[in-house]
C-alpha cells in the first residue's frame, strides 16, 4: 500500500462541486485528506450535475473527510467567514486550490459588461481573496501549497484576439502566481499554476464548444494526478512554476496517458495558451 502523504491535511478548494475541482476532491481524498468542499451549488442544478453535498459523500465514500460549504468567492466577507470556519474546527490549512472560474470566449464588443465582471471577480479577484484569507492561517503548515488553475503567461497577440477579457482574468490568476511565490518563498508557502495540454472535459467545453472536442478531450483525472504530484512536493523547492499537466506526471515517471482519453480514438485538442 502506497503512503498517504496528504492524510489529515486540509485541502480548500473552490468550485469543488464538480469538474476538475471534484476530481482533485476525490484524488486527495484517497489520502485520507480533509476536504473543503467549497462552491456554490447546494442544490441540484437544472443542467449541470454535482453539488457540494454528492461531492462530499463521495469524498467520504473515497476515504476523505468532507466539509461542504456553499460559498461564492466574489463575496469577501463570506470568503473570510468560511476560512474562519474551517479554522476553527480543524485549526489549519494545508492547501488551497484556486480552482473556480468563469468563462466567456467573446470579442470586445460581445462581451456584456455583466460577463466581464463576473471574469474578473471570480477568476483574478477570486483567487486573490481566496489566497488572501488563507495565507495567514497557511504559514505555519507543513509544507503549504497553493495551485491557481491557469495558464503560462504567453504574450503572443493571438491568445488575445478572440477572447481578450477572458484572457486578460486567466492571466490574473497567473499574476497572483508569480507575485505571490516570490512574496511568500521566505514563508515556505509555494505556489503554482496548472494548466492542462489539452482540453479537458468538463461542462465549460461541453457548453462552450463542439462535441468533437469534448471528444477529443481527456477526462479531469489527469488535472487531478498532476496536483497531486505538486501538492506532495517540497513546498520550499517547489514554487513559482507553470506547470502543464502532461509535463508534471511526464517528470515523474508516466508515460502512458490513453486512459485519460474520454474517447482513444480521436485526435486530442490542445488547450489554450500553450504553442
Amino acid at each position: 500500500m502506497s503512503e498517504k502523504k496528504l492524510k489529515g491535511k486540509v485541502v480548500f478548494i473552490t468550485g469543488a462541486s464538480r469538474g476538475i475541482g471534484r476530481e482533485m476532491a476525490l484524488r486527495f481524498a484517497k489520502d485520507g485528506a480533509i476536504i473543503i468542499v467549497a462552491a456554490k451549488t447546494s442544490e441540484p442544478h437544472a443542467t449541470l450535475s454535482g453539488t457540494i453535498h454528492t461531492v462530499a459523500k463521495e469524498i467520504e465514500e473515497a476515504g476523505g473527510t468532507a466539509y461542504p460549504i456553499q460559498l461564492d468567492i466574489r463575496d469577501e466577507t463570506k470568503v473570510y467567514e468560511a476560512v474562519a470556519d474551517v479554522v476553527s474546527k480543524f485549526g489549519k490549512i494545508d492547501i488551497l486550490i484556486n480552482n473556480a472560474s468563469a468563462i466567456s470566449l467573446t470579442p470586445t464588443l460581445e462581451t456584456p459588461m455583466k460577463r466581464f465582471d463576473l471574469m474578473f471577480s471570480v477568476n483574478a479577484r477570486g483567487t486573490f481573496l481566496c489566497s488572501q484569507a488563507c495565507i495567514p492561517h497557511m504559514k505555519n503548515a507543513e509544507n503549504p501549497h497553493i495551485i491557481n488553475l491557469s495558464p503560462p503567461l504567453n504574450m503572443k497577440p493571438k491568445w488575445f484576439a478572440k477572447h481578450v477579457a477572458y484572457t486578460i482574468s486567466k492571466y490574473g490568476m497567473s499574476m497572483c502566481t508569480l507575485g505571490m511565490s516570490v512574496e511568500l518563498k521566505s514563508d515556505g508557502i509555494a505556489v503554482n499554476s496548472l494548466w492542462p495540454k489539452t482540453t479537458i472535459a468538463t461542462a465549460a467545453i461541453e457548453v462552450n464548444f463542439p462535441k468533437q472536442i469534448l471528444e477529443g478531450s481527456r477526462k479531469p483525472q489527469i488535472m487531478a494526478d498532476a496536483a497531486y504530484e505538486i501538492v506532495t512536493s517540497n513546498s520550499r523547492e517547489t514554487t513559482g512554476n507553470f506547470f502543464v499537466d502532461e509535463d508534471v506526471l511526464r517528470a515523474h515517471g508516466m508515460t502512458d496517458f490513453g486512459i485519460y482519453a474520454v474517447n482513444p480514438e480521436k485526435h486530442l485538442f490542445p488547450d489554450f495558451f500553450l504553442d
